[in-house]
């Protein structure tokens, strides 16, 4: 999938330019995006801020982690009692 050459805390400037008043269209000529990135980008980071966005993504980083270190503590458990098991 392609990046953005937009970051996070633009998009959400860009959302709270529009929330404030100024056009759509002319925030979409400035930046140069489509209405359909707007749109998409509008629904996925609405009311959003910088600050929770932040947040969001250090909670996800740290969901993968221990999503990690349990699947390696689940192996490491499986393999205990695979060897468990043929010794007796």
């Amino acid at each position: 999938m392609r990046r953005s050459k937009f970051s996070e805390s633009q998009i959400v400037e860009i959302l709270q330019a529009v929330e404030s008043g100024l056009p759509v269209a002319e925030v979409l000529r400035q930046h140069g995006i489509s209405r359909a990135t707007f749109f998409t980008w509008k629904r996925k980071y609405g009311g959003s801020t910088v600050a929770e966005l932040k947040r969001r993504r250090e909670l996800e980083t740290e969901n993968a982690q221990l999503k990690r270190m349990y699947a390696e503590l689940a192996l490491e458990n499986t393999a205990i009692k695979d060897v468990l098991s043929r010794k007796l």
